[in-house]
């Protein structure tokens, strides 16, 4: 036993750890990946434009709780879950963790949208009790009147049928200084907007218990305006490059034969 412990540790093995991938199947992932790396690491000044990352966290993988391995749903929907626990959280003490129940009620979702701006940290949000293109249009005219006209915008987003409707298609096409980033297909990880949702539900939502729908987003809306008073933008450092070998060495891995 302790010889395989040595091995293991001489070559930096750790059998007890998993992790999971995806490789993206979209025919433009070289093209798409260097559009959106470029707009991160050689962004327009801020005095012509302003790039936003732009999302709503789908329930598989941001919820007011995760859910326990195997219990997610089957499909991905834009949605908040108001989660409130069915007993009180204990709290840590000497020699014991913080516990709480697995068990929760539900109250409820709500939809929220964001918009990250990459070179301030500031984030622009907002809560729908729907998902539609309607309330996607409501949120884009919330950032118009957040962005002072005369700049431009590059909106970075993934491809949800949302974002691509026949209304929401028009109302780009009348604002001519608004420019779309999509990300490839199963690539939500490029869009920096991802971090942001990853923060807001460690630090405030994923410890926390909801009564209510309104309870669930009070609690969002002032996490913003207290990250806007302070906001500190994440700092990309990978190239396309080192991203596009990283998945070519994946492929390679798969299938060393190259077909």
């Amino acid at each position: 036993q302790n010889a395989i412990l040595r091995i293991w540790k001489a070559f930096g093995l750790k059998p007890h750890l998993q992790d999971t991938f995806k490789l993206s199947t979209d025919p433009f992932f070289v093209e798409k990946v260097r559009d959106v790396v470029g707009l991160y690491v050689n962004p327009p000044e801020q005095t012509r434009a302003l790039v936003l990352c732009v999302d709503e966290p789908t329930e598989r993988r941001w919820t007011a709780r995760r859910l326990p391995e195997g219990r997610a749903s089957a499909s991905q929907k834009s949605q908040v879950q108001a989660l409130e626990r069915t007993q009180p959280l204990l709290p840590m003490g000497p020699g014991q963790p913080e516990r709480r129940t697995h068990d929760y009620v539900r109250h409820g979702t709500t939809s929220l949208f964001a918009a990250l701006d990459i070179a301030t940290g500031r984030v622009i949000g907002q809560c729908h009790r729907q998902h539609r293109h309607q309330e996607f249009l409501s949120f884009l005219r919330r950032i118009d009147k957040e962005v002072p006209a005369e700049l431009e915008i590059h909106l970075v987003m993934d491809n949800y049928a949302v974002h691509k409707t026949p209304k929401v298609t028009a109302w780009f096409q009348k604002r001519p200084r608004r420019h779309l980033h999509f990300t490839p297909t199963s690539a939500s990880w490029l869009n920096q907007v991802e971090r942001w949702f990853a923060k807001i539900t460690e630090e405030r939502i994923r410890r926390s218990a909801f009564r209510s729908v309104a309870e669930l987003e009070w609690a969002i809306l002032d996490y913003i305006e207290d990250n806007n008073r302070n906001p500190k933008p994440f700092v990309w450092t990978a190239s396309a490059d080192l991203i596009l070998g990283k998945v070519q060495a994946i492929c390679e891995r798969i299938n060393p034969s190259g077909h």
